[in-house]
């Protein structure tokens, strides 16, 4: 039997939204421009206990599993149903903005507020998570907590070290998590009735375009890349150009061949360059080690792996010419990720249900949305980016924006909740 729940009435309150993402701003490392809440950090374990509050006022029985991640139920008819589950993550990259991943769980905490408050009883539990760690970290493993939930999170992970030589293990257990209780804390596919996160675009289709509304078609894949170059150290002054095997310039070259290769997508791929690292950095002396870190993302499989092909041969044959040696390590952080097509149509139905216009657009962004798509039916929510800027502190999206994702949100949640069995996973 369908129950027919009045959509109006779910409507969130802009000025609660528009408080609460004000008031988590205020947890930021000061010594950095914009706002920086990184993983592990000092003002991100201040900001989780603000998380947890703002989830108790809403009315969520709260938890904290031994990842880290901040877990709200909002209890159904039938607790023992498969769960609803919506969230996103609350740290930022370093000098970052105000929007990415927080407006998945204010909006989130929202929707479950403004159900109790209308008193509107889902058939099963909605969870609301904020994910531990879902930025790309100094240990070099992003969406720590989602990892963990999607039972993905390995002990080789907690191996990483950062600059400094710290175990990943070992910065968990100082932040008051149990890492190794983490490696089994993964939830069951059953338990799980389907994944719905709300998030802001982080590029500029949707306000090109005009639309409010985004429905994900897939979330890209990462692959990340590290090239070692070997060199010859030789004077700077006495050694003929044609003798030279220069170590920084074959790197030099090889960050055009990666931006090249970006450039020749044929539908929807980036490559992006990090950093280059060099010895002996000398202005008198040839250089005979380099380091390029690279990424390239798409939601096309075939083009990633075409591409790294690519990037591999293109660099080794141009270092080969000057007599430089390569070495490469390729590490993929996520396959790209389709969302599910009929939860896609219920992002779509609800919006129009709303008078909203929407867009399907690919996520070139990763998210922890890309992991729980290995337990339940996922799909994604986007909402315009102002200017397309994120990862930076100009990043904004407008609280009325927020809003109506917000309530696309409710209103897609309300449809998944009274199908009979869970959509298949892709």
């Amino acid at each position: 039997m369908t129950v027919r729940i009045d959509l109006d009435r779910l409507a969130p309150e802009p000025e609660r939204l528009s408080r609460r993402l004000d008031e988590l701003a205020a947890f930021h490392d000061p010594d950095h421009a914009g706002w920086s809440r990184e993983v592990f950090s000092d003002p991100y374990r201040a900001s989780r206990e603000w998380v947890r509050a703002q989830m108790i006022e809403a009315g969520l029985e709260t938890t904290v599993d031994p990842a880290g991640n901040i877990i709200g139920r909002l209890p159904g008819k039938d607790t023992s149903a498969p769960a609803l589950v919506t969230g996103s993550h609350t740290d930022t990259v370093r000098q970052g903005g105000r929007f990415d991943g927080i407006v998945g769980v204010i909006g989130g905490i929202e929707v479950a507020q403004r159900l109790r408050e209308t008193g509107t009883r889902l058939e099963r539990d909605l969870l609301v998570v904020d994910f531990l760690g879902e930025e790309a970290n100094e240990f070099g493993i992003s969406c720590l907590g989602s990892r963990s939930i999607a039972g993905i999170l390995a002990p080789e992970h907690l191996e990483r070290t950062d600059g400094t030589g710290l175990r990943l293990g070992d910065a968990m257990e100082g932040f008051g998590l149990s890492p190794g209780a983490a490696l089994g804390s993964g939830w069951r596919a059953r338990d799980v009735h389907g994944y719905v996160e709300l998030h802001v675009e982080q590029g500029p289709l949707l306000e090109r375009s005009g639309h409010g509304i985004g429905v994900v078609t897939a979330i890209a894949g990462i692959d990340r890349l590290l090239v070692h170059f070997a060199g010859q150290t030789g004077h700077a002054g006495t050694t003929p150009m044609p003798d030279r095997h220069d170590a920084l310039v074959s790197a030099a070259a090889a960050v055009l061949t990666v931006e090249r290769v970006g450039c020749g997508a044929p539908v929807h791929g980036v490559a992006t360059l990090g950093s280059i690292d060099s010895a002996p950095r000398s202005m008198g002396v040839i250089t005979d080690e380099a380091r390029l870190w690279a990424e390239i993302r798409s939601v096309d499989g075939n083009w990633l792996r075409g591409a790294q092909k690519q990037i591999v041969d293109e660099i080794a044959a141009e270092a080969g010419q000057r007599g430089v040696g390569v070495d490469f390590e390729w590490l993929t952080d996520q396959d790209p990720v389709p969302t599910d097509a009929l939860v896609q149509d219920m992002i779509a139905g609800a919006a129009d249900g709303l008078g909203l216009d929407w867009k399907a657009v690919p996520s070139g962004a990763g998210h922890d949305a890309a992991h729980l798509a290995r337990l339940g039916p996922m799909g994604m929510v986007f909402i315009p980016s102002v200017g397309g800027r994120s990862h930076c502190p100009e990043e904004l999206t407008e609280v009325a924006d927020i809003a109506r994702g917000a309530h696309v949100l409710a209103a897609t949640l309300v449809d998944l909740d009274h199908r009979d069995k869970p959509v298949s996973i892709q």
